[in-house]
């Protein structure tokens, strides 16, 4: 367990930063980051370590003939529930992602496969698109370009809502599907594959980028199925030199595009610098669960068995149909606990 002097100085920050607050002094957003953090984390050492004084308390009755009885009942009761109490304690210390309150960018391409791989890249659109419905978050399309059958070339969206990348960053990786195309007309099973990229949406703090590191392009928005093809000459192309990232978009206003543009850029380099920090710290693969490593094949949609099986920690779930319809809370739920037990693993290693 953790030691009692440690949750003393969290406690004893939590509070000079509630008096900091209250006085109006230092940075009041930095601070109001700090104390959300912290509150819960301050609420399940106030309980932890009151109930280590009730139990101190009933034993000392154990001692007085009169409330003997009463002290060994306290004293039982408080001793079965401190295990759990000290779990949830040990979870709400667990290190935080910076990044997980965050909205997030989401971008969908497909891989293997063609056609089938770009109708289902549109499937995994879809699927977001109710999983965030279900959330109360906002999905907004910034770039979607599409195929004559109604697939996905290509998809950015912005999530916008309470906790998005907390839960939607084990998305990131390959999702491959096995099933009978409607463009196949012998009824075989094809496999294919679509890369997900979840990626937290930056704060201009987080990025400072030189203006004469970007080339910047308009042009007309073009390509078949495209969203805005031949409605606008306003289309914004940013290529960022130093690390050749390229980003568009095709909103009809010009001084939009540059603004979508310039917003996915910085959430691709500051995901790029999360990326880079997060490989020094780690000495295995096996610890990037979750981090958004996006060669590595994460989930299987197998229609023909309504088979969903998620790689990385071996799930297997037979609802396929209400997967694929936003239904991913049992999914995430199992990622974030196996995350969890990692993180336990490593504090208490």
């Amino acid at each position: 367990m953790v030691p009692l002097d440690k949750l003393n100085e969290i406690t004893r920050r939590f509070e000079f930063i509630e008096a900091q607050m209250a006085e109006g002094g230092g940075d009041i957003a930095q601070l109001g980051r700090e104390y959300a953090e912290l509150r819960p984390v301050v609420e399940e050492i106030r309980a932890y370590t009151q109930s280590l004084d009730n139990l101190e308390a009933a034993e000392a009755m154990l001692n007085d003939p009169e409330m003997r009885e009463l002290a060994e009942d306290e004293t039982a009761e408080i001793k079965a529930r401190l295990p759990q109490m000290e779990a949830s304690l040990q979870l709400a210390l667990l290190p935080k992602d910076e990044a997980d309150g965050r909205p997030a960018i989401l971008e969908i391409r497909p891989g293997t496969g063609g056609d089938e791989a770009a109708l289902f890249a549109g499937d995994l659109l879809r699927m977001y698109q109710r999983y965030a419905e279900t959330h109360g978050w906002r999905f907004e399309i910034i770039e979607e370009n599409a195929t004559e059958l109604g697939g996905i070339k290509e998809v950015v969206a912005a999530i916008k809502g309470e906790g998005v990348f907390a839960r939607m960053k084990f998305e990131s990786g390959v999702h491959r599907v096995q099933r009978v195309p409607e463009t196949e007309s012998g009824g075989r099973i094809h496999t294919s594959a679509a890369t997900v990229a979840v990626l937290p949406e930056a704060e201009d703090v987080d990025i400072q980028i030189d203006a004469s590191d970007l080339r910047i392009d308009t042009m007309r928005a073009s390509g078949a199925g495209g969203q805005h093809v031949n409605t606008t000459d306003s289309a914004v192309r940013i290529t960022h030199i130093p690390t050749g990232l390229v980003v568009t978009s095709s909103e009809k206003s010009q001084h939009r595009n540059r603004e979508i543009a310039m917003q996915v850029l910085k959430s691709r380099l500051y995901d790029l610098e999360r990326q880079r920090a997060h490989d020094e710290r780690s000495e295995t693969r096996a610890a990037q669960v979750g981090s958004g490593d996006r060669s590595e094949r994460i989930r299987t949609y197998n229609f023909p068995q309504g088979r969903m099986t998620d790689h990385r920690i071996g799930l297997t779930l037979y609802k396929l149909d209400a997967i694929v319809g936003g239904d991913l809370d049992e999914v995430i739920e199992a990622l974030i606990a196996d995350a969890q037990a990692t993180l336990l693993a490593e504090m208490n290693g």
